[in-house]
């Protein structure tokens, strides 16, 4: 028989058992609560947050390295973004969020790692009425990630086109919780015995991969991405499209921040086309139209 719990026993019987990945969080934050946890085994969500149950929410992933959250300013930009797209207000003023992000990084207390910043419509019911849902949730979470060896980057990946409908564009360029293409990707990746799945358009044009962006260097030595149309515009490929373009110019590159670059001045909405090559490991050719602006600029995407 199944026991009914009351409060007490319910809190002893969480904190009693054992929690899978719990080595690897660091701190969290609930804004419900509005303050910070180290104990892993209390980081949970409520079952009816449309974030939860429908994905209805937005997210965003960033890297803290050396003591120093990368791109902090560009990332929240795109959670304000993504929100904004679903009609969804976040529960505070950005600013705020980038204060707490700050405090769970410093929680954490250790120099590497990554900071996930979650926002959702909030608890309040099971069905997919918003006005359920009188207070949207946020919850931000620091936690170890497998440091990756020279040996990694000099293996490589492989690359193969995906049978998995590209996204279209509404919800590609929002950074949402309903990630199931990209599970599938990354399944269909795990039964071919391949590292990366790839999407392309109906123009059989390459647009990104499951949680990454796609980029090349071509003959000429040009950063060349695939358009933002179908795509996430990514903030690491963003900044790799700025610096393409300083190396470019000759100038010298901007400052790092405290918290993250500066944001680039170049629109990321450009880009040029890529076609597949099969099979495709890797490689890829351009369609000349689409041609960078600046010598040997970047143009834009994922």
């Amino acid at each position: 028989m199944i026991p009914v719990l009351d409060t007490n026993a319910w809190i002893e019987k969480l904190r009693e058992l054992e929690r899978p990945g719990a080595d690897n969080i660091l701190a969290f934050y609930e804004h419900r609560f509005g303050a910070i946890c180290r104990d892993p085994r209390l980081m949970l969500a409520p079952l009816d947050d449309h974030l939860v149950h429908r994905g209805d929410g937005v997210f965003e992933t960033i890297r803290f390295t050396e003591r120093k959250v990368i791109h902090l300013d560009a990332h929240l930009r795109r959670l304000a973004n993504s929100a904004a797209g679903l009609s969804l207000t976040l529960p505070c003023p950005i600013e705020e969020i980038r204060d707490i992000v700050l405090a769970v990084a410093k929680a954490g207390d250790e120099p590497e790692g990554n900071i996930r910043i979650l926002s959702g419509r909030g608890p309040g019911g099971f069905g997919i009425a918003l006005k359920e849902c009188p207070q949207p949730s946020l919850y931000v979470a620091a936690y170890r990630v497998p440091v990756r060896t020279d040996a990694w980057y000099d293996k490589g990946l492989t690359a193969f086109r995906s049978d998995v409908p590209v996204k279209p564009a509404m919800f590609a360029r929002l950074k949402t919780t309903n990630y199931l293409s990209a599970v599938f990707m990354t399944l269909e990746a795990m039964q071919k015995h391949m590292d990366v799945a790839l999407t392309f358009d109906a123009n059989d044009c390459l647009t990104e991969a499951a949680i990454a962006n796609v980029a090349v260097v071509d003959a000429k030595g040009a950063l060349v991405l695939p358009e933002f149309k179908n795509a996430l515009v990514g903030t690491v490929a963003t900044k790799a499209m700025e610096l393409a373009n300083v190396h470019a110019r000759g100038d010298p590159p901007h400052p790092a921040g405290r918290a993250g670059f500066r944001p680039g001045d170049d629109d990321p909405r450009h880009g040029a086309r890529m076609h597949r090559r099969d099979p495709f490991r890797g490689q890829a050719h351009r369609r000349r139209q689409d041609r960078p602006r600046g010598p040997q600029a970047p143009q834009a995407h994922p």
